[in-house]
């Protein structure tokens, strides 16, 4: 069996990943404003390289760097 290359990340897991609270996790979910998320039974998960382009996608120009 291969290693999977794309590992998938509980809410716990994300919520620490992105350094916020578990419920703020699920409030993304909710209101469907964070990554997607796959749902296995009644568990979430979300794909490694789904968080990494949702956050890509998301940040913020502080305009660190402009002239």
């Amino acid at each position: 069996m291969q290693a999977n290359s794309d590992p998938l990340l509980t809410t716990e897991d994300l919520a620490e990943y992105v350094h916020v609270p578990v419920a703020t996790v699920y409030q993304w979910n909710y209101r469907k404003t964070g990554p997607a998320a796959i749902r296995v039974g009644r568990h979430l998960r979300f794909r490694k390289s789904t968080v990494d382009a949702w956050l890509a996608a998301n940040t913020a120009d502080t305009g660190a760097g402009a002239a």
